[in-house]
Formats: C-alpha cells, sequence, structure tokens
C-alpha cells in the first residue's frame, strides 16, 4: 500500500507542472470532460471497488471540505462515506502508534520459579 501511495504521490507531483501554465478556463473543460468520463463509467460499471489507497487519498484530499460542498461535488461515493473513511484512518493511525498493553498477571521472575520447582521436588 505504501508502494502504491508513494507512486500516486510522484505521479501527482510530476502532473503538477503541466497544471500550472494551464489557464482557468482549460482547467474549467478538462474538470467537465472528467465529470463526463465519470458519467459515463457510472452507468457502465455496477459498484466501484476501492482500494485501500484509493480511500485514503479521498479521504485526506476531502475531509476539510463542510459537507455541503461534498454534496455538491460528483462523488462515487457519499460524503458520509468519506468522512468515515477519515476517521477509520486515524483509528488506524492511532492503533499502530499505541503500544498493546499486557493483560493479566506479569509472568514471573525465574529466581522465584526455579526456588518453587525445586521446593516441589
Amino acid at each position: 500500500m505504501l508502494l502504491r501511495l508513494a507512486y500516486l504521490a510522484a505521479t501527482n507531483t510530476l502532473a503538477l507542472p503541466r497544471l500550472l501554465p494551464m489557464s482557468d478556463r482549460d482547467k474549467d473543460i478538462e474538470i467537465l470532460a472528467l465529470r463526463h468520463q465519470l458519467l459515463v463509467l457510472q452507468r457502465q460499471v455496477g459498484k466501484p471497488t476501492f482500494t485501500d489507497t484509493d480511500r485514503a487519498i479521498l479521504a485526506g484530499l476531502l475531509h476539510r471540505l463542510p459537507r455541503e460542498k461534498l454534496r455538491r461535488f460528483l462523488l462515487l461515493v457519499r460524503p458520509d462515506t468519506i468522512m468515515r473513511w477519515h476517521r477509520n484512518l486515524l483509528k488506524q493511525r492511532h492503533a499502530a502508534t499505541c503500544l498493546p498493553k499486557r493483560r493479566g498477571r506479569p509472568p514471573p521472575v525465574r529466581s522465584i520459579r526455579a526456588l518453587v520447582l525445586r521446593l516441589a521436588r
């Protein structure tokens, strides 16, 4: 997943110089073309499947926008789904940083264990 995320970050970074010289009109036309392609894909394909990397990218890009703006966007998923993905992403990050705590009684010290075994004989 990290390799795919790095690849997507690199390709998006390399695409940035292509967008800088474009006028706003050209960008708007490209956005409209992409939206139309998305509509075509939505008609042809049943239910899209997102990888973990896709979820992370969409959640990272769109989580700061208000839900009203998200509802106006043409998205493959509902805004609530994006917010859920972002919450899950934060939970996973938090779970990865927290070390699991040992449960139950701590193991006996070796010297005490050896003493108990010697007394049992």
